[in-house]
């Protein structure tokens, strides 16, 4: 099977301290949220960064495979710093 990328956005604005969880993937944002996007093996690699999500206690916004042609992940390397929100 080959990788697919996805887009996983999440409530809030995260830390690099807490984006540093999600291992191979580009944190980004996404109108006051965050969007992490990245080449995910298969569907257990999947869940595995969904349950990274719900055990950091984020609230999951969406989670969909880019479209093909659509613009690539930046490399890990290249994270924006943002940070968490307070709750409202």
């Amino acid at each position: 099977m080959q990788p697919t990328v996805y887009r996983i956005i999440v409530r809030g604005r995260l830390t690099d301290r807490l984006g540093s969880a999600f291992e191979g993937m580009a944190l980004g944002p996404a109108n006051g949220n965050t969007a992490l996007v990245g080449e995910l093996r298969d569907q257990s690699h999947l869940f595995g960064v969904l349950d990274t999500v719900r055990a950091l206690g984020l609230e999951l916004i969406s989670a969909a495979p880019d479209p093909p042609g659509g613009p690539a992940p930046a490399p890990p390397s290249a994270t924006t710093s943002v940070t968490k929100e307070p709750p409202a």
